[in-house]
């Protein structure tokens, strides 16, 4: 019999966790907090010592894409569960979104289904868009843009007016301003007569050259 050995002494654990015997053995390191898998290392152990703290003596079957390997939370198995990070979710209330960056399942009230616009509310399964909040909100921008475009058109049809008005209280005005002045009129009547809570449908007059 050779007094030589080429084999690895392998450790064994006892029930209570500590080695029988001096030897290597191959560990499974979780984080200390997250309990999510890191890393595995081969451990020499000393006789009646035991595994480094959050190490494992039994190796994890790998997850699939989008999940994560955590150890137990009683340290007894591996786990795989939800992992979002990196992804975004969405406030079914608020439809505020955030940028998840934590392990597991969504935090009630949140969904990874993107609202399509501001006017979407959460039915329980999916966001459904108040077209009548949206309609009312879009005919009110632009009324808005309307109200802004009439009055700078008047402003201009004022001044304009004004300027022709000055040369024509003055027997100043030539032939041309005299018509200018009637045409500028007109469309200032035009303008005024403008309904705003139609738009965006509104036919706008044609401003005067001169």
């Amino acid at each position: 019999m050779s007094n030589y050995s080429t084999d690895i002494e392998t450790a064994k654990l006892g029930e209570n966790g500590l080695s029988e015997n001096a030897g290597w053995i191959t560990v499974y390191h979780a984080h200390p907090v997250t309990r999510e898998y890191q890393s595995a290392s081969m451990e020499y152990l000393m006789l009646g010592v035991g595994l480094p703290a959050h190490s494992y003596p039994d190796e994890p079957d790998l997850p699939s894409a989008g999940q994560a390997l955590l150890r137990s939370l009683d340290g007894m198995t591996w786990e795989h569960v939800p992992d979002y990070r990196g992804k975004t979710a969405y406030n079914t209330e608020t439809r505020e979104a955030s940028l998840i960056t934590t392990i597991g399942e969504l935090i009630e009230g949140f969904t990874l289904l993107e609202p399509a616009t501001e006017f979407d509310a959460w039915d329980g399964k999916k966001w459904v868009t108040d077209t009548a909040a949206q309609q009312a909100a879009e005919s009110q921008a632009a009324q808005q843009a309307a109200q802004q475009e009439l009055t700078s058109r008047l402003t201009v049809a004022n001044a304009r007016i004004q300027t022709l008005s000055d040369a024509v209280d003055l027997d100043m005005a030539t032939d041309e301003e005299k018509a200018a002045l009637t045409e500028w009129k007109t469309y200032r009547v035009m303008l005024n007569r403008i309904d705003v809570s139609t738009a965006p449908d509104i036919d706008w007059p044609q401003q005067p050259q001169q």
